[in-house]
C-alpha cells in the first residue's frame, strides 16, 4: 500500500515507524529538515522536505498513485487542506488529524467527505474517550467496546481472590458454564512474552489477562476475578490541556464532581468560563501541599494529563500513596508505556498509540472496522466484517485454518454479541473480534478478503 504522511512530528513519526514495520511504501513530508533527518536515519521510508499544502510537493510524492494520505501536522488547517488537495489530485483515501472536537461532533452535518476528507482523527478526543471508558470499568486497567458494548474487551491483573486461580481455561468453562467470556491474551508476571490462551492454559496469580465478554458479562467478570466495581464520583484532573478540557467536559456530563488543576493563570480563567460545572484551581499540581488542601485523599480517581510525562507519573504516584482508587497518567515516552504495572500506576495512556490504532484499520486488508492494541502486550485486537467471499464465510470455527497465535474473542450478529465456540457457524455480515500476535496478522487478514 502506498501511503503519504504529512507531518513528521511525534504522531507522524510514530505512525511512520509502525507502518514501516508493516513493509508499507511510505513517504513522509515535512518542512523541518531536522525532523526528516531523524526519520531518515531511523526508518526505512522515503522523506520529502516541503510544504505538504504545495501542489508541486504532493505531485513529487506521487499523490495520484497513493492509497492513503494522512495529515498529522500540528496545524489542523494544514491537515484539512492537504487532504482536500490530495483527493483532488487522485489519492484514494484521506485522513486528517484535527484538534477542534466540534468537527467530530458535526462531521455528518458538514459532510467532510464532500470536500475530500474520508476520516477525522483527534488524538485528544480519543484520549478523553479512553479516560471515560476506564472510569466506567473502574476495576480494570484497560477496556475497549465494540459496537456500543455488544462485546467488551477488559484487561486486569489476577489477584489471589480470583475464583479460577490455578485452573485451566477448559476447567474454568466447565465450573462456570453460564459465564460468557473468552480469555484472548495473557502475560505472566515478571515476563515480557504475550501468549494466546488455549484450553490447557492455567491462570496464575499476577497474570495480566485480557478477556472479551458480552453485554452482561462485565459484572460476571467482576465476581469471578474478585474485583469490585468502584463508584467513581470525585475526580481530580491535573492539566488543562485539550485532553484535560475534553475529559472534564465529558465527566461533568456524567454528573461526576470534577476538580481541574491548571498552572497557567490565564488558561485557568478560560477553563472556569468554559467548564462552569467543574471546579477550576489555579496552582502547581506538583505541590503535594496543594493536592492535600484540595482533598486528594477523598478522590476516587486522579488523572494527570499535563504535557510532561514525568510530572504525570510522579503526581499519580503521590495520588496512589494517598489511597486514590484509580490513577491514569498521559505519557509520551513509549518506554514508560511498557512499564505501567511495574511503576504502580493503574493505567498509562498514549495519544500517539491511540491515534495510530485508529488509523491502522485503514491499512489492514479485509473489512477491518475497529482495532486496538493491548496495553503492555505485543498483540492486537481487530474487528472484521465477514464478506460473502471471505474464506471464513458459512464455515464452523472448528473447521477454519486458523493460526494458533490468534483467537476469535467473539462475534457480533445483528447487534448482539456472542462468545463463539468451535461449532459456531460464521455467516456473511457477522462482525468477528480477533486477537492476534503480530506475526499472525497477515494470515488472519487473508481469511477475511
Amino acid at each position: 500500500m502506498k501511503i503519504i504522511i504529512a507531518g513528521a512530528g511525534e504522531v507522524g513519526f510514530h505512525l511512520a515507524k509502525l507502518l514501516s514495520y508493516e513493509s508499507q511504501d511510505i513517504t513522509l513530508i515535512d518542512v523541518s529538515r531536522e525532523n526528516l533527518i531523524y526519520a531518515d536515519a531511523h526508518l526505512d521510508i522515503r522523506t520529502l522536505r516541503g510544504d505538504a499544502t504545495s501542489i508541486s510537493v504532493l505531485k513529487d510524492a506521487q499523490v495520484k498513485d497513493v492509497d492513503l494520505l494522512i495529515g498529522v501536522t500540528s496545524s489542523e488547517t494544514t491537515n484539512i487542506t492537504v487532504c482536500v488537495l490530495a483527493k483532488q489530485l487522485g489519492a484514494k483515501r484521506t485522513i486528517a488529524r484535527i484538534a477542534n472536537t466540534e468537527f467530530l461532533d458535526g462531521k455528518d452535518e458538514i459532510g467532510f467527505t464532500q470536500f475530500g476528507i474520508d476520516e477525522l482523527i483527534s488524538p485528544e478526543a480519543l484520549a478523553a474517550r479512553e479516560i471515560e471508558l476506564l472510569l466506567n470499568q473502574s476495576a480494570f486497567n484497560d477496556s475497549y467496546e465494540f459496537e456500543d458494548g455488544a462485546l467488551t474487551m477488559v484487561g486486569l491483573t489476577l489477584s489471589e481472590s480470583a475464583a479460577f486461580l490455578g485452573k485451566s481455561v477448559k476447567e474454568t468453562a466447565k465450573i462456570f458454564p453460564g459465564i460468557h467470556f473468552m480469555p484472548i491474551a495473557l502475560r505472566r508476571k515478571d515476563t515480557v512474552e504475550t501468549t494466546i490462551p488455549r484450553g490447557t492454559t492455567t491462570f496464575k496469580e499476577g497474570d495480566q489477562v485480557y478477556f472479551v465478554t458480552t453485554r452482561g458479562g462485565v459484572s460476571d467478570l467482576y465476581k469471578l476475578t474478585g474485583k469490585k466495581r468502584q463508584n467513581m464520583k470525585n475526580v481530580m484532573i491535573l492539566g488543562g490541556s485539550k485532553i484535560g478540557r475534553k475529559a472534564s467536559m465529558d465527566l461533568c456530563k456524567k454528573k461526576m464532581n470534577v476538580k481541574l488543576i491548571e498552572s497557567d493563570k490565564d488558561t485557568a480563567f478560560d477553563l472556569a468560563d468554559e467548564l462552569p460545572k467543574a471546579l477550576i484551581i489555579h496552582g502547581d499540581g506538583r505541590n503535594v501541599e496543594l493536592l492535600e488542601e484540595e482533598s486528594i485523599q477523598d478522590m476516587d480517581a486522579f488523572i494527570a494529563v499535563t504535557g510532561n510525562s514525568e510530572t504525570n507519573i510522579m503526581t499519580c504516584l503521590v495520588a496512589k500513596s494517598k489511597n486514590v482508587k484509580r490513577t491514569i497518567a498521559l505519557v509520551e515516552n513509549m518506554d514508560y508505556f511498557q512499564l505501567s504495572h511495574s511503576i504502580g500506576i493503574d493505567t498509562l495512556i498514549n495519544k500517539k498509540l491511540l491515534a495510530a490504532s485508529n488509523i491502522f484499520r485503514y491499512i489492514r486488508k479485509g473489512e477491518v472496522v475497529a482495532m486496538t492494541r493491548l496495553s503492555n502486550m505485543d498483540a492486537e485486537l481487530l474487528e472484521f466484517i465477514v464478506k460473502p467471499t471471505s474464506k471464513v464465510s458459512n464455515k464452523k470455527i472448528i473447521d477454519l485454518d486458523f493460526p494458533r497465535s490468534a483467537i476469535i474473542g467473539g462475534v457480533i450478529r445483528d447487534g448482539i454479541g456472542v462468545i463463539a465456540l468451535g461449532n459456531f457457524r460464521i455467516l456473511p455480515g457477522d462482525r468477528i473480534v480477533i486477537c492476534c500476535l503480530p506475526h499472525a496478522i497477515h494470515k488472519v487478514e487473508k481469511l477475511f478478503l
